[in-house]
């Protein structure tokens, strides 16, 4: 007796919609990334027994009071936001990010505070950062 073979239809998997999808999720995620360029401060913390260091000529002094007022080389500011201290500090250096950065707090001044002032020095690209203290007394 003779059977009859069936004929078996090959299987084809079709790719093409597969690295179509593929490739819109990637664009996708490519156009909705965002690249963020992140700036490193680094920062000079003076050892509170050490000697004073050397004052430069042209310097920006940031202090900062008890109650999170800041004053920019000994002029007051009127806000406390951070984008009027980054403009108050683009007047004063005039563009120059080499330009040393003093941050002088209150030791009661509010963490937040002084944050936002190394902030702001960071965003505009300064990278001479110091922090400033004061000797600490001797109990020998």
């Amino acid at each position: 007796m003779k059977f009859s073979r069936r004929v078996r239809n090959e299987v084809e998997v079709n790719l093409t919609p597969l690295i179509d999808v593929v490739f819109l999720l990637l664009i996708f995620f490519m156009v909705s990334t965002t690249f963020t360029k992140e700036t490193h401060l680094s920062i000079d913390l003076p050892e509170a027994a050490g000697k004073a260091s050397v004052v430069a000529e042209k310097q920006i002094e940031i202090s900062i009071t008890r109650g999170g007022d800041f004053a920019l080389n000994g002029v007051t500011l009127l806000k406390k936001d951070l984008s009027s201290l980054k403009g108050a500090i683009e007047r004063v250096s005039a563009g120059d990010s080499t330009m040393p950065v003093i941050v002088t707090a209150d030791a009661a001044t509010p963490h937040q505070a002084v944050v936002t002032a190394m902030d702001a020095v960071g965003q505009l690209g300064f990278v001479k950062l110091s922090i400033t203290t004061r000797s600490a007394a001797n109990d020998e």
